[in-house]
């Protein structure tokens, strides 16, 4: 298989006409409630998905001090919050294994690696957006070399998509069909490119973008981790969030069987994002439920912006 090594190219000024301006804040403005849903659908026997919803922190609890009362806060801490879906490929069992190990690894990596900055300037996202890319390339030479040392899983490879978000600020990482969307003042975007010989075609003109949904290559990965010795190419794009936004992270087994005015529908009504993810998923399952289904689902609320910035 080949990657696909067409850049995406960002996607950060086609959103700057959508919806409201989002504002700057600090993190204690910031609040995120989260739903996440996974089902093997009606067809398939095993779940080849796997997903995680985390926090990450930065803390500082005074336990003994012989500072002044009022001097120091009784605990400050920071937070970041993770995204992902997963969704494996290959024979057997070889698709859970891959999309498994891809989040183990990340974890692992991240655990590492991490950096904390005050603020994400220009200069640390950049720095940020690196990292992620080597994270990327080690889970895929990793995925390639294990596959090498068990026959079992020869050919498994997995679809990445990963949305962390510090503040306002929204970075997406992602390789595969699996998708991430953005839901704002009733719109819904697609915030990332499917990698398939599908979208290919249509990107070059071969086919219009409306049968991409139904043509026969749908399916096939143009770029993928694991599954194949080529380069892998990661897809990253920053953003910026704004109040009531709703992001989406799924697999394909959603987006193949309800389309995108359905999904922003369900995402229009004011419900937690628990309760959107259920029922995103029984819309699936009616419709056919044919693949694994994986979402997750975030709603964000900002307090007392304090300044303008252009998404």
């Amino acid at each position: 298989m080949d990657a696909d090594q067409t850049d995406p190219g960002s996607r950060i000024g086609a959103l700057a006409a959508f919806g409201s301006q989002p504002k700057l804040c600090l993190e204690s403005m910031v609040k995120v409630d989260f739903g996440a849903v996974t089902h093997a659908g009606k067809v398939r026997k095993n779940n080849e998905d796997h997903y995680l919803v985390g926090r990450l922190d930065r803390s500082l609890e005074p336990l003994m001090t012989n500072m002044p009362p009022g001097q120091l806060p009784e605990h400050l801490a920071e937070y970041g919050y993770g995204m992902l879906v997963a969704d494996g490929m290959g024979g057997a069992a070889a698709g859970e294994v891959a999309s498994r190990m891809a989040i183990n690894l990340l974890v692992k990596l991240i655990i590492d690696t991490a950096k904390w900055g005050r603020r994400i300037d220009e200069e640390e996202a950049e720095a940020l957006m690196e990292r992620i890319e080597g994270y990327y390339k080690a889970i895929h030479s990793e995925l390639i070399r294990q596959a090498e040392l068990n026959p079992d899983i020869t050919g498994m490879g997995t679809t990445l998509t990963v949305a962390y978000s510090f503040c306002s600020d929204l970075f997406v990482a992602h390789v595969g069909d699996s998708r991430a969307y953005l839901f704002r003042e009733g719109q819904l975007r697609q915030l990332t490119h499917d990698h398939t010989f599908a979208q290919r075609l249509a990107d070059t003109g071969d086919i219009p973008q409306e049968a991409v949904a139904t043509h026969r290559l749908r399916h096939v990965l143009t770029n993928v981790l694991g599954g194949h010795r080529g380069p892998v190419v990661t897809e990253l794009e920053q953003f910026q969030l704004a109040d009531r936004d709703r992001l989406l992270l799924c697999s394909d087994g959603l987006t193949d069987m309800i389309d995108d005015v359905t999904i922003g529908a369900v995402l229009r009504d004011a419900e937690p994002p628990q309760q959107a993810a259920e029922k995103l998923l029984d819309l699936a399952l009616d419709a056919g439920g044919k693949d694994n289904i994986t979402i997750v689902l975030a709603r964000y609320a900002f307090s007392e912006p304090t300044a303008d910035v252009e998404l």
